[in-house]
């Protein structure tokens, strides 16, 4: 099966230092690919340079088959995304931002709002602004906001970060039924569990 998203000898330095060096890797639908390795071994930077929030110096990422960008509408509707940096709607409900970018991504069923509000743990904040809810809080968000939308390829660094141990069930049983609908996943993580029960491969920066 041709790869969905194809990364071929990536490099990315910080003045001196590098952080990636010839990265080449594949994940294909239905499919998922776990980063692994200690932190500051470049997870974090190879995703970011994977959706076009950091250009990478050298090598080429292709989605598709088409050279991967954020400014293409094709991959803006294809992928869906969680780093650290994900941005809220300020002025916007937890419920309100998801109808919004539900709605803005064309997604068949609204009503996958509500369930997914309440298998993230939010219902009892989903009137609340994003400003006033706890890091955790925005952490589900931010997944939240992966799972309202059609996609094609999630890229989640971290998640389970902020996530307790039934909020980690689930999103293990998520990320399977996304594999089984076809959905490629690329992950970053630090806990052996979520890989183990995820990660059709794994690949591991910074030895």
């Amino acid at each position: 099966m041709p790869a969905l998203l194809d990364v071929s000898g990536l490099r990315r330095a910080f003045g001196g230092v590098i952080v990636l060096d010839a990265v080449t890797f594949a994940v294909t639908a239905g499919a998922a690919l776990a980063l692994t390795g200690p932190n500051g071994s470049g997870k974090t930077t190879l995703l970011r340079c994977v959706v076009g929030a950091d250009r990478a110096d050298a090598g080429e990422i292709r989605f598709a088959g088409r050279r991967m960008s954020e400014t293409d509408p094709q991959v803006r509707a294809a992928v869906a995304a969680a780093l650290d940096d994900l941005e809220f709607f300020g002025d916007l409900s937890v419920a309100e931002h998801l109808s919004v970018l539900a709605f803005a991504h064309a997604a068949p069923d609204l009503g996958e709002v509500d369930s997914v509000i309440v298998d993230l743990g939010l219902a009892g904040v989903r009137d609340q602004l994003p400003p006033t809810l706890s890091s955790g809080q925005r952490r589900r968000l931010a997944l939240a906001s992966c799972f309202v939308r059609p996609r094609r390829l999630v890229i989640l660094d971290e998640p389970e970060q902020r996530l307790d141990a039934a909020g980690r069930q689930w999103l293990i049983a998520k990320l399977r039924a996304e594999k089984a609908a076809g959905t490629a996943v690329l992950f970053a993580s630090h806990d052996p569990d979520i890989v183990e029960q995820v990660a059709d491969e794994r690949l591991e920066l910074g030895r």
